[in-house]
């Protein structure tokens, strides 16, 4: 790799792209898409691999699939498309110096960039436990315990993976999508796994009540049990590896390995080191450029008009108005809109969109479907003839078409007995009543 000294100014500009997941790879496809030859790329990642789904981290673990076929770009693809890929934890970004517009990579090397797109995602986040070694050793905090780990990469998949070899108990805090993804992957790996949440029920931010105890009754079966209502107090460990979690109410659950997978926060860590702009996440414009006009952010270590993202498919529209203007174009502009959640936990499909559990009447109505011998839930809520959440369990092939009524603010004022059926049912029905009309008119 060239040091910064010896850049050719007579050449196209350079852009750097520090980070390889997913918000970062699609950019890189979106500009190689519209200026193919715009820009000499250097793609910058602390990971010895090219880019991943990291959606797909649940079924690696539980061994479903291999590393291979959770690729998005090998490092073939990016030789073969003209992209310098510099992958691994020597290549990890420890310093942006804008004055000289260039980075400094862990083994001392700089890459000096003309434009640059930060897209360092998300760290997990981790509890502040207190640790009780039960030995002699003095050990009292987390980073000098073993068997206390996230769930965020291929690494973290790796360590769970040895320590499900031996068996015993795994403990995941946390029932989120990543919570639950995690005890399966561990449950199918053999392993004994009990989830803790403080709410009631799993994915709570995602699923009503009903939804999410369909769900946990799929799980139970398949062997994974759960504590609700409990938050954890207290890592017990011997000799430095994790043996036990203490709850609040005073249970404690036997554990070899405890997940923690309580949510994410923005990676801001290395700009704010270098003098941005930083909140919650790093700002950017509706542009997704920062502050500084040669540097642009994208995916979860943003934060856009005060909101930051943990969801696809905004990463996605950001992308695209990113790699707009760095292709020269600038003609797109991005706004937010909330999304539709839709899942698929241990094999069972999930989606849930807007106002899908009002906590009071506010002039809702619902409409329910619920058929127990095939494990299908449907919930509709409607306010002024107006679809304004919704909840499907099990069947989510309406889902998309819901959240298009949901979006246009269709008047669903004809199709209100066959909607929870689906499009054919609800167009048969509108048609219907649309003839009916003409007829008593004539």
């Amino acid at each position: 790799m060239a040091k910064a000294a010896n850049i050719n100014s007579s050449v196209k500009p350079r852009l750097v792209i520090i980070g390889n997941g997913i918000a970062g790879t699609r950019t890189l496809d979106e500009l190689l898409s519209a200026a193919p030859d715009h820009y000499r790329i250097t793609v910058i990642g602390n990971e010895p691999f090219g880019s991943y789904n990291r959606i797909m981290l649940s079924p690696l673990l539980a061994g479903e699939t291999e590393i291979e076929q959770i690729l998005i770009h090998d490092r073939e693809w990016y030789s073969d498309n003209g992209v310098e890929l510099l992958a691994g934890e020597s290549h990890e970004v420890v310093n942006i110096d804008r004055l000289r517009q260039q980075v400094q990579c862990r083994d001392g090397d700089y890459v000096r960039y003309d434009r640059l797109l930060i897209a360092t995602g998300s760290d997990p986040i981790r509890l502040p436990l207190e640790v009780n070694d039960l030995s002699d050793s003095r050990i009292n905090s987390l980073d000098q315990l073993s068997g206390v780990l996230g769930f965020r990469g291929i690494r973290d998949v790796k360590r769970m993976r040895q320590y499900a070899r031996t068996g015993g108990s795994a403990v995941v805090i946390g029932a989120g999508l990543l919570g639950l993804e995690a005890a399966h992957g561990l449950n199918q790996l053999g392993m004994d796994v009990t989830v803790i949440q403080r709410s009631d029920y799993p994915l709570n931010r995602q699923l009503d009540r009903e939804a999410a105890q369909l769900l946990q009754q799929q799980l139970e079966q398949r062997g994974i049990k759960f504590r609700f209502g409990v938050n954890s107090q207290r890592l017990l460990s011997r000799n430095g590896q994790i043996c036990a979690l203490k709850l609040d109410n005073d249970e404690q659950l036997d554990a070899s390995l405890v997940v923690m997978a309580i949510g994410i926060k923005p990676n801001t860590a290395l700009a704010q080191l270098s003098g941005l702009n930083c909140n919650k996440g790093i700002r950017v414009n509706d542009c997704l450029q920062t502050f500084d006009p040669k540097i642009y952010a994208v995916g979860e270590c943003v934060e856009h008009r005060e909101t930051t993202f943990g969801l696809v498919e905004p990463l996605f529209e950001q992308a695209s108005v990113a790699a707009n203007h760095l292709a020269g174009h600038g003609m797109a502009s991005y706004r937010y809109r909330e999304p539709s959640t839709r899942l698929k936990v241990s094999g069972i499909s999930l989606f849930s969109m807007g106002d899908f559990d009002p906590q009071s009447d506010n002039g809702t109505e619902q409409i329910h479907y619920r058929d127990s011998s095939i494990g299908v839930y449907k919930k509709l809520v409607i306010r002024n003839n107006r679809l304004v959440g919704a909840v499907l369990y099990g069947d989510t092939g309406d889902g998309p078409w819901y959240y298009q009524l949901m979006q246009d603010k269709t008047s669903i004022a004809l199709l209100r007995s066959e909607l929870i059926f689906g499009p054919i049912e609800a167009d048969t029905a509108a048609t219907a009543c649309a003839t009916a009309d003409h007829s008593s008119e004539i």
